[in-house]
């Protein structure tokens, strides 16, 4: 395909993004934290079971446990895995390695042993700072020469080494993709890639050191890490860290800490919806969505009951944030937005794949040097995903280049059918997929979860309903009546599995 041209989307920006993008000195993560930090050390800076932790506590820890790992042995480009509950030993642990120049791989905590097999054959780690049960005797059978300790690093200490000289090109972390379809992959982020991803967000979403964020998310994923972690010390702002999502125990914090932010993926605004206390989210100041699309229904529903406007916004593993709906101005449901600052977004097509680039995308994916080639033509990152754009510049995702369905030669974006099943009364979510058909290539197939105490509408039934906002070919051959639909750690759902739980007949 012929080189894509970015969207003239700079009309769209925040003040002060038009005139280039430019990343806080000193061009690295660890140094902008540092020098940001370093200021004013008696400030809170997170808070976790029951106690706050200061700057200039938390930037000596971090001093402390970089020794531990130098005397034992750990060198710069090192790779460690890093996995446990949202804790201040845990960032200490991330920032610590960071500092002293390792590389992290952040682990998701539902991992099973054929997965982290995986994630250690690839990465091939010098070190795992892990939490979890059984996880230190498994690493060890896996790889008998890998040093394992908790993310309180409980190794012998040692004088302080050389620390935030990492240059911005130097390898930070190594990212691997959701593995909803085959096996993950490690996206390579450099200091400057990561330091330019969260800088974007915060020009957009005017976060500043007055800023106090609620952080439940798991710290293993660009939201909770990349963007609430980072985020946070970069500005200098702080955070409660709770280890896992319980309604009541976020909207506690939200008001006993005094919080202004909070980040959740929409299984968690669901429930929160669902809370009788959902009106104490109203004195928050900016509550962002992603990771999964939120329903429009739901985004009008907390603006009525919660007196919130969700800002949804779009990102992928590769390249961090790319996509916002602005801080002021409308926050469009069903929509994810505007290109962030710093960042190009273009279609190759009207209806087409979101491509972009900026300082904020990978440099590659950890051993498999030729394994993209294409994908960063000319810079441009080809996200698979698809999207169409509205003539004011707003982005709406309608679905996954692979999960296209084609049906008698046309094709069908699943998104566009799933928002039109779930305003059925009867329905409480729905995901469209194909399945092949020997008459039309693809079947498009629904599978349904229903509102409590509803009985599965029939196929005939949904197409009736779906009939006056879908073309015939659009709506649903079959439906499958499901209790839940199966889901990754961050609320994706995983399509491979409900496939191969159909009939092909």
């Amino acid at each position: 395909m012929s080189r894509p041209q970015p969207r003239p989307w700079t009309d769209h920006l925040p003040d002060g993004a038009r005139g280039g993008f430019t990343l806080p000195e000193p061009g690295t993560l660890v140094g902008a934290w540092t020098a940001r930090l370093a200021a004013d050390s008696d400030r809170p800076l997170f808070h976790h079971d029951g106690r706050w932790v200061d700057r200039g506590a938390f930037l000596e820890a971090t001093e402390e446990v970089a020794g531990r790992l130098h005397r034992a042995g750990l060198a710069v480009g090192d790779r460690v895995l890093v996995s446990g509950e949202a804790s201040v030993d845990l960032v200490v642990a991330h920032v610590a390695c960071l500092r002293l120049g390792l590389v992290v791989v952040p682990v998701n905590g539902a991992y099973q042993d054929p997965e982290l097999a995986h994630m250690v054959g690839d990465a091939r780690p010098r070190a795992a700072l892990v939490d979890h049960h059984g996880w230190a005797e498994a690493l060890r059978a896996m790889d008998r020469h890998l040093l394992v300790a908790s993310t309180s690093v409980d190794l012998k200490g040692g004088p302080t080494p050389r620390l935030d000289e990492a240059g911005p090109d130097a390898p930070a972390l190594v990212a691997y993709t959701s593995g909803t379809t085959g096996q993950p992959k490690g996206a390579i982020h450099t200091q400057a890639s990561l330091l330019a991803g969260a800088h974007s967000v915060v020009v957009a979403w005017r976060w500043t050191d007055h800023d106090r964020l609620l952080l439940c998310l798991p710290l293993f994923h660009m939201h909770g890490l990349g963007l609430g972690l980072h985020g946070t010390l970069l500005v200098g702002g702080s955070a409660v860290l709770q280890a896992g999502f319980a309604p009541e125990a976020v909207l506690d914090a939200l008001v006993d800490q005094q919080c202004s932010m909070f980040f959740g993926v929409p299984t968690m605004y669901h429930r929160l919806a669902d809370h009788p206390r959902v009106g104490e989210m109203g004195g928050l100041r900016l509550c962002v969505a992603g990771s999964a699309p939120l329903a429009a229904d739901l985004h009008r529903r907390l603006a009525t009951e919660a007196g919130v406007d969700v800002l949804e916004r779009y990102g992928t593993t590769e390249t961090l944030m790319l996509v916002s709906n602005p801080h002021d101005g409308e926050r469009r449901p069903g929509s994810v937005g505007i290109p962030l600052p710093g960042v190009e977004v273009c279609l190759d097509g009207v209806t087409g794949e979101v491509l972009a680039r900026g300082p904020n995308v990978f440099s590659g994916y950890w051993g498999r040097p030729d394994d993209h080639p294409e994908a960063l033509e000319g810079g441009w990152f080809h996200t698979g995903d698809l999207a169409e754009v509205s003539d004011d510049g707003y982005l709406s995702i309608v679905g996954r280049a692979k999960e296209l369905i084609i049906t008698g030669g046309l094709n069908v974006y699943p998104r566009e059918v799933e928002d039109v099943l779930v305003a059925h009364p009867a329905v409480a979510e729905a995901v469209v997929a194909g399945v092949p058909s020997t008459e039309w290539g693809e079947d498009v197939v629904a599978w349904v979860v229903t509102v409590d105490g509803a009985d599965c509408p029939t196929v005939e039934d949904l197409r009736a309903f779906a009939a006056g906002a879908l073309a015939s070919y659009k709506l649903p051959r079959r439906v499958v009546d499901v209790e839940a639909l199966p889901r990754n750690a961050l609320g994706k759902v995983v399509r491979h599995q409900l496939r191969e739980t159909a009939d092909h007949g």
